[in-house]
């Protein structure tokens, strides 16, 4: 097995550099920030709510809340204190809200977690073992082209889906409390958590998309695919 060279100068290269800038969050200052890491925690550890305010004929107001998050099955969020139990029984049952958007979050999250882990890996190979990657016959910087671009079309389809999924979800919480009997029962919206971190999570998104992209320019410079062909072998001298 050969031995692992370290070379800083690999962060001075093109090549070096995409990978590295998959990680960094702005021009301006040049910490490892992991854009990965922002796309996954804005949208998986994001907690929010929808509450309502109750009249019921003659009895003081009662607010209910149906907390949700991730995966953002919304149709799972039950409306508590129970309905049921509220204003004479108007609703036969719990209410919860409307939707599932797992699919579309949990999508977008394992993305991006996948490119967290390949960034790490890409990176270390590049600081340990350029030396093999661009060694001749190398079959790495090919296979490296293809993954880079296989992730740059999953951010594309991901961070699509995910944006549309977003659109449902803050129409779900938006939607009035179902099956409220007016004027008997009013129900007013007291308030909905604020998304804006989940909008962030879709520009993310997008911004590793354009990371991955331009990565892949970068990696296919140091394919065959680019690479001159070799000048062909000089002729006998003439007689």
């Amino acid at each position: 097995m050969a031995a692992p060279r370290v070379s800083l100068g690999a962060l001075k290269e093109p090549l070096g550099l995409s990978r590295g800038l998959q990680w960094v969050r702005g021009a301006l200052y040049w910490f490892i920030l992991f854009f990965s890491i922002f796309a996954f925690a804005t949208c998986g550890g994001f907690e929010g709510s929808v509450s309502f305010s109750l009249t019921c004929a003659g009895l003081e107001n009662e607010t209910v809340t149906a907390k949700f998050g991730y995966p953002f099955r919304l149709n799972q969020a039950t409306f508590q204190p129970s309905l049921t139990h509220l204003c004479n029984h108007t609703w036969p049952r719990d209410v919860h809200l409307v939707g599932d958007f797992s699919g579309a979050a949990r999508c977008f999250v394992g993305v991006a977690v996948t490119s967290f882990l390949y960034s790490l890996g890409a990176l270390g190979g590049y600081l340990c073992y350029l030396h093999l990657y661009r060694c001749a016959g190398s079959r790495l910087p090919l296979m490296d082209l293809l993954a880079s671009g296989l992730l740059a079309a999953l951010w594309l389809v991901a961070s699509s889906a995910w944006a549309q999924g977003l659109g449902h979800v803050r129409a779900a919480a938006a939607a009035p409390l179902p099956h409220c009997p007016s004027p008997t029962v009013k129900c007013h919206p007291v308030g909905v958590t604020p998304m804006g971190s989940l909008g962030a999570s879709v520009a993310f998104g997008f911004l590793n998309l354009l990371l991955w992209a331009g990565g892949c320019w970068f990696v296919y410079k140091e394919t065959p695919l680019h690479r001159p062909a070799p000048p062909p072998a000089p002729g006998p001298a003439p007689m």
